[in-house]
């Protein structure tokens, strides 16, 4: 698959199997992340690659957070944010390091979205099905801690990874025609 058949055909694939990739696939996901392009070169990004019992503690961080913004959750929602990491069998925390000046942490940010699409497109390029997710609990400070990343990092999200379900939806989001968002100067 070329590059532009990666871009065009890639989607969020939220239905995988329960086998997990194995670790070499993950690094080769990795290597590619840390190809993005960095202005300045500062290497932003930091990766947090969980499995098994991780995902399992990582459930248990949710709960807790979920517990502090809303202490009158019931066990039920709480089960909820504890069965959330259980949705692949590999999970890429992605974080990004704060800049020196605002604009070197723009661009830090900036690198690390680029860090996370070439995962999602080498995971697409691979086979394997990928899905970004945030939510509320990826903001709260408690995670940062838990992932022993510093306290200013930038949570950037959750790359949620495994082979695709034979039943995961083949669909594409659609997007808006680039006319609807495009204005060309100096063009003929």
């Amino acid at each position: 698959m070329d590059v532009l058949e990666a871009i065009m055909t890639r989607r969020m694939v939220g239905k995988v199997r329960p086998e997990r990739p194995r670790r070499e696939e993950i690094e080769t996901l990795l290597r590619a992340a840390v190809r993005a392009p960095n202005h300045r070169l500062t290497e932003p990004w930091r990766f947090v690659v969980l499995t098994g019992p991780a995902l399992d503690e990582l459930g248990e961080v949710f709960a807790q957070i979920l517990r502090t913004v809303k202490p009158e959750a019931t066990e039920e929602e709480l089960n909820r944010e504890r069965a959330k990491p259980h949705r692949a069998p590999v999970i890429i925390a992605v974080a990004c390091l704060k800049g020196r000046d605002p604009i070197e942490t723009h661009e830090n940010i900036v690198a690390t979205a680029a860090a996370i699409q070439n995962i999602l497109l080498a995971a697409h390029g691979m086979g394997l099905g990928a899905y970004l997710r945030t939510g509320e609990t990826a903001y709260h400070p408690s995670l940062l801690r838990w992932l022993g990343l510093p306290e200013d990092a930038q949570f950037m999200g959750f790359i949620y990874l495994g082979y695709p379900a034979p039943d995961a939806p083949p669909r594409q989001t659609p997007r808006r025609p680039i006319e609807e968002v495009t204005e060309w100067r100096g063009w003929p």
